[in-house]
């Protein structure tokens, strides 16, 4: 007698998990090859784990494929390749099939499919051996996926047709919605995800899978409504909108009532810390990320963007402690190896850092940051086509990156070939459209193809965003003094002022270079004028110095030498620009005693 024709003992509420009395038979009787299959999961042998469930597993057609019958029946097509290796052409593969499943619980499915899953995934990583090797080209796939989808369709068509879809858990919904969404059948996985939702709203991987498509605030919007009214939707409301830089009141409001239910929630402060990170409040996120550093100093999750924030305040001693704190938790979680990543960054040892981020990789290949990271680092080696390879895979597990298009952006205007990145640019700016830095890329990006126009929208939209970003000392501007008060940069203003003058508007670019001059002092009428707010002054700096100099020619060429004068002696004062500023003196000097005589 075959395990599935044995007799349905009565549920035993140790090892049932289900209200339902059918299921909970199911599972009372799957108990031992239950515990069998976690342990094999729990070893990381998932193809042992499904085999215990699921008798018809890829191995097996593979081995039989490879019988002396199957060989005579079928030919193997060869197909050459690197080093003139035969490979298997997928014409000639076993084509996927539903499989005659035995009557089990979908607690015991679920497992037997999670792991054929995961055993695809790890398959598919082997394939690609070494991070951005030969053979790593990103076109791997899971090749179980169809498989698996194909058991799905029939279950899920067997429980509508028996009228009992009502009682399914949701975590077969759930898987195959990351089936679907692997297929890049995007708007079925949603579907799928969110009955799983609506059956078991304590699923929080389907939540996290669901937010990974949705593209926009505006999608995120459209929705919420659909979701199941619970206390895990606002979880997922928060979660959803510090990714996609949300900060707005009505999420402050939202984190403050959770906080209230969860007052010692770790998630729920963590969310609030990344939600500064992403408008770039950079020293609050540095007060919550330590306040809960200090109620567990041994959580790792997230703390890779705890270490991003100590690299931009340029704070090395902290980098570098929690860098030594990570590493004695678990030296072998991504999070780990993308912080002593930063530490080696910050240290400019680039190419250790290179190391950490790929091993980053190796340990969860999806890890969006590490890709971001290496790419920056790749551009630090003057390697451009490693880092444009980083960026585009981490464009590839999220098309939501600003920063990877950015990065693009920036390695294509590295290569002097503006047109792609003034494209990369646009989708930067299309996803923080309140970000200086990318209109300022998009200004720059525009005068070299010639379009001053554009250019000078552009560098106007950065005016009036909240931060600029100002050429770094490194490639990608890791340092804190990268980042200043927009109303106040210099440069910002000199360009719109050279573009106008380009364009022949002397008058408009006189203004902009008086805007330039102001920005020593921190304060002007003309600056109150566009939008901007007294501050600290720059001081003299050299944009500030070819401004003046400008000024003065202008003054002289307009008659007001008694300015143009005043100018020029400013200039020598500062000690730039001093040989024209000295020459415009002579002119100015001959000039009067012309005119005095």
């Amino acid at each position: 007698m075959r395990d599935d024709e044995a007799p349905i003992p009565e549920s035993n509420p140790i090892f049932s998990t289900s209200d339902n009395p059918e299921e909970a038979r199911l599972e009372a009787r799957e108990v031992g090859k239950y515990l069998l299959a976690k342990s094999f999961f729990d070893c990381r042998e998932f193809d042992r784990c499904a085999a215990v469930f699921i008798p018809l597993t890829p191995t097996s057609s593979v081995l039989s494929s490879l019988s002396p019958e199957a060989q005579a029946q079928t030919p193997t097509k060869a197909i050459k390749g690197k080093g003139n290796a035969n490979v298997e052409s997928p014409e000639s593969m076993p084509k996927p099939h539903s499989p005659k499943l035995p009557r089990m619980s979908q607690k015991s499915l679920f497992l037997a499919l999670y792991a054929k899953y995961m055993a695809g995934e790890k398959r598919k990583d082997e394939e690609s051996e070494m991070i951005l090797g030969p053979v790593d080209t990103g076109a791997s796939i899971n090749k179980e996926l169809v498989g698996i989808g194909a058991i799905l369709e029939s279950w899920f068509d067997e429980r509508i047709s028996s009228g009992m879809y009502d009682r399914n858990q949701g975590w077969l919904e759930y898987l195959y919605g990351v089936v679907l969404k692997k297929s890049n059948s995007e708007e079925e996985a949603k579907s799928y995800l969110i009955k799983s939702m609506r059956l078991n709203p304590y699923i929080w991987c389907a939540w996290v899978e669901l937010h990974s498509l949705v593209p926009s605030i505006e999608s995120l919007h459209l929705i919420i409504p659909k979701l199941p009214s619970h206390i895990m939707r606002f979880l997922f409301h928060i979660f959803a909108s510090q990714t996609l830089s949300e900060a707005t009141a009505d999420v402050q409001k939202l984190l403050d009532d959770l906080e209230k239910y969860f007052p010692h929630s770790a998630f729920v402060k963590t969310q609030r810390a990344l939600l500064h990170y992403h408008i770039q409040d950079f020293q609050k996120t540095d007060q919550l990320f330590t306040s809960i550093l200090q109620r567990d100093p041994h959580r790792l999750d997230d703390l890779d963007h705890y270490s991003h924030a100590l690299f931009v305040q340029d704070d090395m001693p902290k980098l570098a402690f929690l860098a030594q704190l990570a590493t004695a938790t678990d030296k072998f979680r991504p999070e780990t190896c993308c912080i002593v990543g930063n530490y080696y960054s910050k240290k400019s040892e680039h190419e250790k850092a290179v190391q950490y981020f790929k091993r980053a990789l190796q340990l969860d290949r999806s890890f969006l940051a590490a890709w971001t990271l290496m790419g920056h680092e790749y551009v630090e080696l003057k390697n451009t086509h490693a880092a444009i390879e980083s960026y585009r895979r981490a464009v590839d597990i999220n098309r939501q990156d600003f920063r990877a298009w950015y990065g693009l952006g920036q390695a294509y205007e590295l290569l002097a070939m503006n047109h792609y990145a003034l494209f990369y640019f646009q989708r930067a700016a299309n996803l923080r459209p309140y970000d200086a830095r990318f209109w300022q890329a998009l200004g720059k990006c525009y005068t070299e193809i010639g379009r001053p126009e554009q250019a000078i929208k552009a560098y106007k939209r950065a005016l009036s965003s909240g931060v600029a970003y100002i050429e770094p000392t490194s490639s990608f501007g890791s340092g804190a003094s990268d980042y200043r008060d927009v109303f106040l940069s210099a440069e910002l203003l000199y360009p719109v002022a050279m573009l106008y003058e380009q364009l022949g508007e002397l008058d408009e670019c006189a203004r902009y270079m008086e805007m330039v001059v102001a920005t020593e002092e921190g304060e002007d009428e003309l600056l109150e004028e566009d939008g901007g707010e007294e501050g600290q002054g720059t001081g003299t700096t050299d944009t500030t110095s070819l401004a003046r100099s400008w000024l003065a020619r202008w003054a002289f060429a307009k008659g007001d030498l008694a300015r143009a004068k005043r100018l020029a002696e400013e200039l020598c004062e500062d000690g730039k620009e001093v040989e024209d500023a000295q020459a415009l003196i002579r002119d100015l000097t001959a000039r009067m005693e012309k005119g005095g005589r």
